[in-house]
């Protein structure tokens, strides 16, 4: 018995001492599940109670791992609206999240509310659960939860979460024992946006190792808006805020879609992952002992007082250091690896053209549909119901299309095909309009259409012509396919009653498929704020901000500064590429040397403050900003051009916090322009900062002037209005008449009575000739 005791003892030591081990271990793959996933075929069995041998056995002191406990509701990671609709025909959803790589979740709970149909048969109806489609258990729907809100708490198995996840909830539903009909509408269950996903995330210690960057910095398994602090030794100077200003814009690029941050520290350690810039004679305190550099270098290091939080250092000799160390971030990361790598050098082979943003459509070639996806699969569904596929397409918002008589676009499309000529059919939708619908015959599996409306007959393995509503169009784009079918269903009676399977449709849209913008030109009204919140112009024009010129203060505030870095940053992210080339000053006089469109960063120089264009001023406690004549009620609505003439001028002296962005014509070209982004204190900064990175903030914004409170933001349409771009004489000639119909009307009456009066007398000056020649005769 003793001897017994004895090995069990021995046992549980061991066991207690691997798992610390476990803990304390760097893992080769970051990735990699804290237990095992165990055979398909090997039960899981419930964890023995540890109390019982805790008095017998002195457990190792494990060191404290950081965690953190999160709450994924559907609301945000459902698809829209957040609200799950499961049916007899439609019976399958699910919900994704992603693991970062230095983290591992421990703990994860499924709290899932609901309200299922009345009419269902009760313990024969039940919800599964899978996780990466691995079974997490069935939820039986009791007698008692029919057509109630009922709210149920299923673990999930934290071994089978991976870096990408997708939780799965499949309905089984049934109203009766016999002869079903799938498409009976009693057979429902909808779930809640409020459900949600409780998961306990633990933190990985990581190496020093270049080799996965840009990770942890930033994870695209993360789907949180991107936090990365910024780190100087104290205010820098104009140089080491481009430096900084590039890598925030690289940072946007691969945050795209999730927003970003970059908060600014001078002098102080960051309680999270961060980048620090320093040269051999600016450096923070804490890196005061560090080795000075012979080069522009990127190195990793852990943090002073945390080993789970990793600091980026980029380092250099002198600023110009710096400014090569961020390009080769930004160009050559993908030689990284190690813990420090040395730049040598980064040229330019090739100047970026005009509106070749690599998140822009092309506008010199027809673009297939395989360069607009985004993810492996997004150009196929299946179903008894195909899901709606997707395509989203980014255009220039100067893109002139008001003459135009449609977009072409040659679709290719293969689905399973219907058993018999019936209603079923492609419909096209864009920007959630209804474009045309296309029928699926049973003679073909496959289909190709050449889109220009209005189609009048739609056709398969032939081409019609269908034109995209030009008009429609805007910055941003969404393309939606639906494919619907005519499903046979089993039915009948119960004495006489008729089942099979309904199997699966495969719906496919070629990615050969094209998009046709090419051969339009350029040209656009300004000011138009929403064209830069939305899409960065006009300083995207060029991606690279060749053509941009940034004027910053001398000594910028760290709210300040992070304006500038969170700006940078949302033009990446819209652009998908760093702004490399951007100029950046804090003297007036060079800006205006320069043939550049113009970003003020905090104020509006002395020089233009009796700016005429200018319709709005903050400075400090006093403000004062222009009313026009008139403003429509809907910010879509051009009004008249003499509407939005400025009316009053009022001045208002408060304390309140305040931010603005502005936007008017440079003074110095006349196709160059300017959008200054103000404030009047740091929390104006932070009202700046939280609408530059607020999507719903973003959309308020339009016009000539966006004013940002603690209420939110309002935004007016006031001064002059000019145009950038280029149309051809006779274009613009028409350009100029369309904004004044009645004008036209009476030129082009004034038009056809001239050309009948030189008709006539043409005519009559042939007759005397002819009149003259008989007579002579």
């Amino acid at each position: 018995m003793i001897k017994m005791m004895k090995r069990k003892l021995f046992w549980l030591t061991a066991v207690a001492l691997s798992v610390s081990a476990l803990v304390r271990a760097e893992p080769t793959t970051p990735t990699q599940p804290v237990v095992p996933a165990l055979p398909a075929s090997q039960p899981v069995t419930p964890l023995a109670d540890p109390s019982a041998a805790s008095d017998a056995v002195a457990q190792p002191q494990v060191e404290a791992v950081p965690s953190r406990d999160v709450v994924l509701n559907f609301a945000k990671i459902a698809p829209a609206p957040g609200s799950i609709r499961l049916r007899g025909t439609d019976p399958t959803s699910q919900v994704e999240f992603g693991v970062r790589s230095d983290e591992v979740v421990s703990k994860a709970l499924l709290n899932l509310e609901f309200i299922p149909s009345p009419a269902l048969l009760p313990t024969e109806s039940q919800v599964k659960v899978y996780l990466n489609d691995e079974l997490m258990g069935v939820i039986p729907i009791a007698k008692e939860q029919l057509g109630q809100k009922t709210q149920v708490q299923m673990p999930i198995d934290p071994r089978y979460i991976s870096d990408f996840n997708r939780v799965r909830l499949e309905f089984v539903g049934h109203y009766r024992i016999i002869c079903e009909n799938p498409a009976n509408t009693t057979l429902w269950l909808d779930v809640s946006r409020g459900s949600a996903l409780a998961l306990t995330y633990q933190t990985l210690p990581l190496k020093n190792d270049l080799s996965h960057f840009p990770e942890p910095f930033f994870d695209s398994r993360d789907t949180r808006p991107l936090t990365l602090p910024m780190v100087f030794a104290a205010a820098p100077d104009a140089s080491q805020q481009r430096s900084a200003a590039v890598l925030a814009s690289w940072f946007g690029a691969r945050a795209q879609w999730r927003g970003q941050n970059f908060p600014v520290l001078y002098n102080q350690l960051p309680d999270r992952h961060a980048i620090v810039f320093a040269t051999n004679d600016k450096r923070p305190d804490f890196l005061r002992d560090y080795p000075a550099v012979k080069g522009p270098t990127v190195e990793m290091i852990g943090h002073p007082d945390n080993p789970y939080v990793k600091l980026l250092l980029v380092l250099g000799r002198n600023d110009d250091d710096l400014q090569t160390a961020v390009r080769g971030i930004a160009q050559g990361n993908i030689l990284f690896r190690g813990e420090s790598v040395e730049v040598e050098g980064v040229k330019t082979l090739a100047p970026r053209q005009p509106y070749d943003a690599p998140n822009w459509v092309r506008t010199d070639r027809p673009m297939t549909f395989s360069e607009l996806q985004t993810y492996a699969g997004q150009l196929q569904s299946s179903g008894l119901v195909p899901s709606p596929i997707n395509v989203t397409v980014n255009l220039p918002p100067d893109l002139y299309l008001i003459r135009s008589t449609g977009i072409d676009m040659d679709l290719k499309y293969r689905y399973t095909a219907p058993p018999a000529d019936d209603s079923s059919r492609m419909s096209v939708s864009l920007n959630d309009q209804f474009i045309q619908a296309f029928p699926l015959t049973a003679q073909h599996e496959k289909g190709s259409v050449l889109m220009r409306l209005p189609l009048l007959q739609g056709l398969i393995d032939k081409g019609t012509e269908v034109t995209i509503p030009a008009l429609r169009l805007g910055a941003s784009n969404q393309l939606r396919f639906d494919f619907s079918y005519t499903n046979p269903m089993p039915g009948g009676s119960i004495d006489n009653c008729v089942t099979y399977q309904p199997v699966d449709n495969h719906v496919v849209i070629d990615g050969n498929s094209t998009i046709d913008f090419s051969g339009y030109r350029h040209f656009m009204a300004m000011p138009d704020l929403r064209a830069y919140a939305n899409a960065g112009f006009p300083f995207s024009r060029l991606a690279d901000l060749s053509q941009t010129t940034v004027v910053v203060g001398k000594s910028p505030r760290p709210a300040q500064l992070s304006a500038l870095l969170n700006t940078l940053g949302a033009v990446g992210a819209q652009t998908g590429y760093p702004a490399l080339q951007v100029k950046l000053t804090d003297d007036w006089a060079s800006a205006k040397a320069r043939n550049d469109d113009i970003m003020l960063i905090g104020t509006i120089p002395d020089a233009l403050k009796d700016d005429s264009k200018i319709n709005l001023l903050v400075q400090a406690t006093e403000s004062w900003v222009k009313v026009p004549l008139r403003q429509p009620a809907l910010d879509t609505v051009m009004p008249d051009p003499a509407d939005i003439k400025p009316d009053a001028r009022t001045d208002i002296r408060s304390d309140g916090p305040m931010a603005a962005v502005i936007g008017f014509q440079s003074p110095f070209d006349d196709q160059r322009s300017v959008v200054a982004l103000l404030a009047d204190s740091p929390r104006g900064y932070e009202l700046l900062n939280q609408a530059l990175n607020d999507s719903g903030k973003r959309a308020a914004m339009f016009g000539s002037v966006a004013v940002i409170r603690e209420s939110g933001v309002n935004s007016l349409r006031v001064g002059d209005v000019y145009y950038v771009g280029h149309l051809p004489w006779w274009e613009r000639l028409w350009h100029a008449f369309a904004e004044h119909p009645v004008l036209l009307a009476i030129l082009s009456v004034v038009s056809v009575v001239l050309f009948a009066w030189v008709l006539w007398r043409l005519l009559r000056l042939l007759s005397r000739r002819r009149l003259s020649a008989d007579e002579r005769k």
